[in-house]
């Protein structure tokens, strides 16, 4: 029996009747940052929607902390500790950024996280707490968009292209935030387009190709030539 906080099993997923994951193989640990790489279309986004209960799986492909959870809902995942940074940050328009920060402790779950512990990481966000969250620049609505999930105090952080359209700099104004969380034993899934990055801020790395898993390794020890094969199906 594996000791993985999250595993998936011969995990599956449709869109109707189009397949989109082809029996995925995964596993996280607890403390651990782990990054999903590969071309549009690959199935990344799949992956956490299915995670997450977004899109539906089999009860047993799923397992957190050694339960199934491949059939619950949304909110019973999130109450379970799992919480996504969804792609495009998808922020309450209409709620100013304390707000939309208040929305991801809706769970009720005990834990670390409030709004001084998240001011106290990303000081800005202290500095335009009352003002709309849609009205900040993309790297701050993205460190909104972690701050609301990590206000569900979750076990698990699932972060969907983080750095997508964001400069540089901001990208690694958010990725050096990563080990302080980890280091309080939170684990982390990153899809991540930039290849370079993702083997940077994780210690293993799952190549994803046409909804399969094409690659898997330590970060550290993959070489460019096996990433572009497995990312290109070459």
């Amino acid at each position: 029996m594996s000791n993985a906080l999250v595993s998936t099993t011969g995990l599956t997923a449709f869109y109707g009747d189009a397949q989109a994951l082809f029996g995925v193989d995964f596993e996280l640990h607890a403390g651990e940052t782990v990054a999903i790489i590969g071309a549009n279309g690959a199935g990344k986004s799949t992956f956490l929607k299915s995670l997450t209960g977004l899109l539906k799986a089999p009860r047993e492909a799923i397992r957190f902390d050694g339960r199934p959870i491949g059939s619950l809902p949304p909110g019973a995942i999130v109450r379970q500790g799992l919480a996504m940074v969804p792609e495009g940050r998808r922020l309450f328009p209409s709620l100013s950024v304390e707000e939309n920060l208040l929305m991801g402790g809706f769970a009720g779950r005990p834990g670390p996280w409030n709004l001084q512990r998240l001011f106290a990481m990303f000081p800005i966000l202290a500095q335009k707490r009352h003002v709309p969250g849609t009205s900040l620049s993309g790297g701050q609505q993205q460190m909104v968009a972690i701050g609301r999930a990590l206000m569900s105090n979750p076990r698990v952080l699932l972060c969907d292209e983080l750095s997508l359209g964001l400069a540089p700099i901001v990208i690694k104004e958010i990725y050096d935030a990563l080990p302080t969380l980890t280091a309080e034993g939170l684990s982390v899934v990153i899809v991540e387009q930039d290849v370079s990055v993702a083997q940077r801020v994780s210690q293993r790395v799952y190549c994803f190709q046409e909804g399969r898993v094409a690659l898997h390794g330590r970060s550290e020890a993959l070489t460019r030539e096996q990433i572009a094969q497995a990312y290109f199906g070459l």
